[in-house]
C-alpha cells in the first residue's frame, strides 16, 4: 500500500508542478464538465479526471483519450468556482504521457516520418512550445 500511495504522490505531484494547480482544490461541483464543448467525445468527463487524480488513480487519466480531445478553450477555468484552470491540468498531463521526468526535449528533426503522422498534432505543439527556450 504504501507504494502505491508514493506512487500516486509523486505523478500528482508532477501534474500539480507542471501544471501550477492543486487538484486536491476541486470541490466537484461539474461546471467544467457541463460548459465543455468537446465532452461528448470524451471517454472521461474533466469533472471525473479530476476526482481520478485526488483519489490515486492516475492510470485511469493517462489511458484515457480526454487529455487529447482538450481543446484547451478555457472554458472549464472560467466556469470553476475555486478558479482552477483544468486546461493547465491537461496540458500537464498530456506531458507526462509524452515526456517521463528526465527525458530531455523533443526535436524535430529527430521525429520519423511515420511518427508523424500517429502523434497528434496537439501533442507536437505543446511539447516544441515547451521546449524552444
Amino acid at each position: 500500500m504504501k507504494t502505491q500511495e508514493s506512487s500516486y504522490e509523486k505523478i500528482r505531484s508532477e501534474i500539480m508542478e507542471r501544471s501550477g494547480q492543486d487538484v486536491n482544490a476541486c470541490i466537484q461541483c461539474g461546471r467544467c464538465t457541463a460548459g465543455c464543448p468537446v465532452v461528448s467525445a470524451m471517454d472521461v468527463m474533466p469533472r471525473e479526471i479530476m476526482l481520478h487524480l485526488q483519489n490515486g488513480r492516475e492510470q485511469e487519466v493517462l489511458e484515457s483519450k480526454t487529455p487529447w480531445i482538450c481543446a484547451t478553450c478555457f472554458t472549464c477555468a472560467a466556469r470553476c468556482p475555486r478558479e482552477l484552470d483544468l486546461s493547465r491540468i491537461m496540458e500537464a498531463v498530456r506531458v507526462k504521457i509524452l515526456r517521463p521526468r528526465g527525458v530531455s526535449g523533443l526535436n524535430p528533426h529527430e521525429i520519423a516520418k511515420e511518427a508523424l503522422e500517429n502523434i497528434p498534432q496537439q501533442a507536437l505543439v505543446s511539447v516544441f512550445r515547451k521546449h524552444s527556450r
